[in-house]
């Protein structure tokens, strides 16, 4: 993660944000991202040998200039009362009252690589009770506690518009993070409130390195910006966007993060 994330102008102070998934790869330099904006941050993770990682994140960003807030919480968001266990944290971490939200960030996501006759009821039980019933659950616990002009940001894949061989599990799950998108925008927004998904292209990370490799190459042979994987700070710049005050016009969408392979 760049240095240069300390140096943000602070268009996120005042604001509070729960990051899933934000231990490693993508969600960790969102969250870093986002507090370097001025934002405070929960950090969710689900397994043990993630702590030492998302602890040191927290430090990190709690050692920023301005001294933003960073609490963890480990929460398993595939299971019934992973996601409430999160807000209700989040909510008393004060100690004294609870605190407003402003930006929810679903990252948290898993894939599973198998061809449909290799596919079980258990790896859909995985996919899809963490990328698709862990994001409801997540978003429900949310919402009473959402301030006005909130900012839902739903981490999706190219993979919802694409086929690829041995990830339909995968691919599918997040073609509903799509659907689930437009219909919160269209339910979310009186108040203000915006929702969007970002379809993210090939970005180097540890879920990528379960991708069959001739998925990846050919994906960066045919993308039209320099042929290459993106970055992660590249996604974190296009949340904190979308998080921002800026963005407010800006409601039910998919946008494509991909240097250009996926044209919408």
């Amino acid at each position: 993660m760049s240095p240069q994330h300390e140096q943000r102008p602070l268009s996120l102070q005042g604001k509070t944000a729960i990051v899933t998934g934000a231990s490693r790869g993508i969600g960790a330099v969102i969250a870093l991202d986002l507090a370097s904006r001025g934002a405070d941050v929960c950090l969710t993770y689900v397994s043990d040998k993630s702590g030492e990682a998302v602890t040191k994140l927290a430090a990190r960003i709690r050692s920023l200039p301005h001294r933003p807030v960073a609490q963890v919480c480990q929460a398993d968001l595939s299971t019934l009362d992973g996601p409430q266990r999160v807000v209700d944290k989040f909510l008393k971490s004060d100690g004294s009252k609870e605190r407003p939200l402003h930006i929810l960030v679903n990252n948290a996501g898993v894939e599973r690589v198998k061809s449909l006759a290799e596919c079980t009821v258990e790896d859909y039980d995985a996919v899809y009770n963490l990328n698709v019933r862990g994001v409801i659950l997540m978003t429900q616990a949310v919402l009473p506690y959402l301030q006005p002009a909130g900012r839902i940001i739903n981490i999706s894949s190219v993979g919802a518009r694409a086929g690829f061989a041995n990830l339909s599990l995968y691919c599918s799950s997040k073609a509903a993070l799509e659907g689930l998108t437009r219909c919160w925008a269209a339910e979310l927004g009186h108040n203000g409130t915006t929702v969007n998904a970002i379809n993210v292209g090939p970005v180097q990370s540890d879920m990528l390195n379960n991708i069959p490799k001739e998925i990846v190459q050919r994906q960066k042979e045919t993308t039209p910006v320099e042929n290459r994987l993106g970055t992660a700070e590249e996604v974190a710049r296009l949340v904190a966007w979308l998080a921002g005050d800026e963005s407010g016009w800006i409601s039910g969408q998919a946008i494509s993060a991909s240097g250009g392979w996926a044209m919408y």
